[in-house]
């Protein structure tokens, strides 16, 4: 297959199309067809940005009608018709039921402009500067979520410094015994430790770029509680753990905590449409009108989309036992892998973001997904090394595709075993 123009044409930059070096050309549920009519299945998803799938025909056909209707298609953050009934949906069916109360603002549709905004809205309210972020903790590029992001692969391209975010442990980055919360309170409450108080804490509840490592709800409860008594907003980023992809619609939601802002973006729209969303308690919506502003924030076609996937999956009380009937046969499916190889992986994560994780040997992770493409299967590492296969399938579509896609990767762990 011809790919000789993308690596004339395009910048070095191109990240996916070196991992997956083929030309796609059609996409429906959780299959990608090139352009030779080869079939893929999909454990991508658009690195999350896909929870139901390519083109689902519930979501494609309203888009259709939007679109061939000359409705509004570009309108700042005006008001249309369109943004009212998302607003009203996403009220009505995922705010109120879960006894949530949050302002709505459209930033620019990345995630990365989700968190400057959340960052910025935190430094105004609480008049101090500093973030604390986490290891191995990623929050988009952009300059100021480039601050809060860990790896040293993205950070190093910056060419400027990355000023006020203060990096602290994860839950169990020093192991089960040592309680990392207890430990930033103990920063925080020594004068002399450094650590000046922060306008806030920023965390994922599952670090899918930074290895799928997980926190407990105990840890985000404690963290929850300390961020309240020091008066420090605490953002949630559930850019890529949002929508379902935890197995609720919040990740966040297991814990029990309540947020101060969340960010989302990926799944939002449903279909792909770039949108992002920042959730705001109603005292940190700071803002003066204007003051953070995005030409394409309030993306017409996306919120159609995210209407009609509320709609659709959402207002459906049995959606969530679906995910999780999905997310059984993943985490069954892996752990089976594992102990064939005993010594070799381990299986974490939550609902429909798992890791297999390579314990002694983290080139195994990058062998494991190029034999996974040559399998008719889509498949990405993260970690610090890589040296973790991410499995995210959709949320939705039919059990055969899921478990013939488990197959496939457990073909390709013993083919790259093999030849290791």
């Amino acid at each position: 297959m011809d790919l000789s123009v993308f690596a004339t044409m395009e910048s070095e930059v191109r990240s996916y199309v070196r991992a997956f070096p083929t030309v796609f050309d059609t996409a429906q549920g959780s299959i990608l067809t090139d352009v030779e009519g080869n079939e893929y299945i999909d454990f991508f998803c658009g690195a999350g940005t896909l929870n139901y799938g390519h083109n689902h025909p519930a979501l494609q056909k309203d888009i259709i009608e939007y679109l061939s209707g000359n409705k509004i298609q570009h309108a700042l953050d005006m008001a249309t018709d369109v943004k009212k009934r998302f607003l009203e949906r996403f009220r009505d069916v995922i705010l109120e039921p879960r006894g949530l109360e949050y302002k709505l603002q459209f930033s620019g549709p990345t995630g990365a402009n989700a968190i400057e905004s959340a960052f910025k809205a935190a430094r105004m309210a609480t008049g101090r500067s500093t973030i604390v972020a986490f290891t191995h903790g990623y929050h988009g590029l952009s300059i100021g979520a480039l601050a809060a992001t860990a790896n040293s692969w993205y950070r190093q391209a910056a060419g400027v410094g990355l000023d006020d975010v203060v990096f602290h442990p994860y839950d169990g980055y020093y192991g089960e015994d040592i309680d990392t919360v207890a430990l930033l309170r103990k920063h925080l409450e020594d004068p002399s430790s450094g650590l000046d108080l922060p306008a806030a804490v920023v965390v994922e509840t599952v670090q899918g770029e930074g290895g799928v490592n997980v926190a407990s709800a105990e840890w985000l409860r404690s963290l929850r509680e300390l961020c309240t008594e020091k008066g420090i907003v605490l953002i949630v980023d559930e850019i890529q753990i949002g929508i379902g992809r935890s197995g609720k619609f919040f990740s966040f939601e297991e814990s029990g905590i309540v947020p101060d802002i969340v960010t989302l973006s990926k799944s939002i729209s449903g279909y792909g449409f770039p949108m992002s969303l920042v959730l705001l308690r109603p005292e940190f919506d700071v803002w003066k009108p204007g003051m953070h502003t995005g030409t394409f924030r309030g993306n017409s076609i996306a919120f159609v989309g995210a209407v009609r996937s509320i709609e659709e999956f959402w207002a459906n009380p049995e959606f969530e036992a679906q995910i999780a009937a999905r997310s059984e046969i993943v985490v069954q499916r892996l752990e089976e892998i594992a102990a064939r190889h005993p010594g070799v992986f381990s299986v974490r994560g939550r609902g429909l973001l798992q890791g297999l994780v390579s314990e002694q040997d983290p080139e195994l992770g990058g062998a494991i997904a190029r034999a996974a493409f040559q399998e008719g299967l889509v498949i990405e590492t993260s970690g610090a090394h890589d040296e973790v296969v991410k499995v995210m399938p959709a949320l939705v579509g039919d059990e055969e595709t899921l478990r013939e896609g488990l197959d496939r990767l457990g073909r390709a762990v013993d083919a790259a075993l093999a030849a290791a």
